[in-house]
């Protein structure tokens, strides 16, 4: 072989040897695009959600997951408000749902929020009472009776702002001997037998399937919840946050919490 068609040689090798280590390191992604990169860099994805969301978001998480190979989506959920003031401190997260539109609305005068957030579903209160319904509580007027132990979400928290609508509507004045920050702490108290009723999502009383007693009230129509979603400014992950968005608001989305009880946008 010629010295110069060696020199060739040697220099096709190097260039096949540095295509797969740049490969296997994940710089330059295979041929399925964005999909191989995330496979090659194991991303995570941040979304805080509402607690109301738990169920329905692990499940869309999980086919978010499927759709994305490589990805991890990671969910915390707590009181909507509370979120807020996470995020407001520093918190890292990719995506951020609320329960209402004015608790987003405090994360987007933050400057937290890439864009518009897109409002996904709706929800309306109902109360949850202990299996049985041995105190016999029919009304939002049957909370005003003597040694009723009803308990809510705080007034900060958006199942307790939509209570406190709901009560105007109906004339009642609630008086709770607990105030939660969660629906999920208002709904284990009415499991755990320490409330007689607990006034929160329709949704959370499905989700127990038959563990506690739903009660509809015609005032919950005067206090519909619409739940916002949104990317944040933050995100390292901003095409794929906007991805997990477009998702929970498309057919696969709606359909999920559709099931679970939730109303469309």
């Amino acid at each position: 072989m010629t010295r110069p068609r060696r020199i060739w040689s040697l220099l096709a090798v190097a260039a096949a040897v540095l295509a797969f280590l740049l490969t296997a390191c994940g710089e330059i992604p295979a041929s399925g695009g964005a999909a191989s990169s995330f496979a090659a860099r194991g991303v995570t994805l941040r979304v805080f959600a509402a607690a109301s969301l738990k169920a329905t978001f692990t499940q869309l998480a999980q086919e978010f997951e499927d759709d994305h190979p490589g990805t991890t989506v990671s969910i915390n959920v707590g009181g909507s408000s509370d979120l807020v003031s996470q995020l407001q401190n520093g918190a890292p997260a990719d995506v951020f749902a609320s329960a209402d539109e004015a608790t987003m609305a405090k994360a987007t005068n933050a400057g937290l929020v890439n864009g518009t957030p897109q409002v996904f579903a709706t929800n309306v209160l109902e109360l949850a009472v202990p299996k049985g319904n041995a105190t016999g509580i029919h009304s939002l007027q049957d909370l005003s009776r003597p040694g009723v132990r009803l308990v809510v979400c705080a007034k900060q928290v958006p199942c307790g702002a939509a209570a406190q609508k709901a009560a105007q509507a109906a004339g009642v004045t609630l008086k709770p001997v607990s105030e939660e920050q969660s629906v999920t702490d208002v709904l284990a108290k009415v499991m755990s037998g320490d409330a007689d009723a607990g006034l929160l999502y329709m949704t959370d009383v499905k989700s127990t399937a038959g563990k506690v007693d739903g009660v509809p009230f015609p005032q919950a129509t005067a206090a519909v919840n619409r739940y916002p979603i949104a990317a944040l400014k933050q995100s390292k992950e901003a095409a794929l946050a906007q991805a997990f968005v477009d998702f929970i608001g498309g057919d696969s989305g709606r359909k999920v919490l559709g099931d679970a009880g939730f109303g469309a946008p």
